[in-house]
C-alpha cells in the first residue's frame, strides 16, 4: 500500500499526482496543510468518482495526528492514515453513493445525516451513524454538455459582432460631426471616416444576419 507524506500539499511534485478529479489541496489537512497520499485510497476515489459520473465533494480526507485531536477524531482515525474520505451528500443520494462506494472497495462507512456528509475507508468492515431521511424529491437528471459553449456560439458571436459594429458605426458618425468643427487640418480626414462608417454598417449588418440564422438553425435542431 503505497503511502507518501509531505509537509505542505505545495510540495507535491505535478508529475506524481495522477486522480484528475482532485487536487493536493483537497487531500490534505484542513488544518496543518501537510498531505499523506495513500495511492490505493485515491485509486478507490477515482474510480468512485468515475463510477457516479458526477463531482465529489470532499469535506475531509488527510488529517495530521495534531489536527485530528483539534477536531475529536477517533484516536485512530483512518483519517491519519490518508485512507479516509469524508464526502458532501449535497448532490448525491446516500444510498446509491454507498452502493457505489462498496463496489470500488470501501468497506467502512459512517452517516453524518445532520452535518450531510457520509465518511468512507478502506476497512475494516463496519458500519455507524443514523440513516439518511429519504429525500422528497430526487436529484435532477445531469445536463448534458452544450453543444457550442456560450462564449464561442455562432449566435453570441455575430450579436456581438452587430453590437460592436452598430456602436462603432454610431460612435464615428459623433467624431464626423466633432471633426467638422474642428480646423481645417483635419478636415481631410472627415470623407474617410464616412467610408468607414458606412463599412461599419455592413459588418452591423452581417453580424445581425448570422445571429438570426443561427438562431432559426438551433431552433430546426430543437436547441432551444
Amino acid at each position: 500500500m503505497p503511502t507518501l507524506t509531505y509537509a505542505h500539499y505545495r510540495d507535491v511534485p505535478e508529475a506524481t499526482w495522477r486522480w484528475p478529479s482532485f487536487s493536493p489541496a483537497e487531500i490534505a489537512c484542513r488544518g496543518t496543510g501537510a498531505i499523506r497520499i495513500n495511492t490505493e485510497a485515491l485509486d478507490k476515489l477515482q474510480s468512485l468518482r468515475n463510477r457516479l459520473g458526477k463531482p465529489l465533494i470532499v469535506r475531509s480526507a488527510y488529517r495530521s495526528p495534531e489536527h485530528n485531536r483539534d477536531v475529536g477524531g477517533a484516536p485512530a482515525s483512518k483519517h491519519m492514515a490518508g485512507t479516509a474520505f469524508d464526502i458532501a451528500m449535497a448532490n448525491h443520494d446516500p444510498m446509491a453513493f454507498a452502493e457505489a462506494a462498496r463496489a470500488v472497495g470501501f468497506l467502512g462507512f459512517g452517516t453524518y445525516p445532520r452535518s450531510g456528509f457520509m465518511h468512507i475507508d478502506l476497512g475494516p468492515a463496519r458500519f455507524w451513524g443514523d440513516p439518511f431521511p429519504a429525500r422528497p424529491v430526487p436529484f435532477a437528471p445531469e445536463v448534458p454538455p452544450a453543444r457550442e459553449v456560450l462564449a464561442e456560439s455562432r449566435t453570441l458571436r455575430g450579436g456581438g459582432a452587430a453590437g460592436a459594429a452598430t456602436a462603432g458605426a454610431a460612435g464615428i458618425e459623433v467624431l464626423q460631426d466633432v471633426l467638422a468643427e474642428t480646423q481645417s487640418t483635419i478636415q481631410p480626414l472627415v470623407p474617410y471616416l464616412d467610408t468607414l462608417r458606412w463599412l461599419l454598417i455592413a459588418i452591423a449588418l452581417t453580424g445581425i444576419a448570422v445571429t438570426i440564422h443561427a438562431r432559426f438553425d438551433d431552433w430546426k435542431r430543437g436547441q432551444r
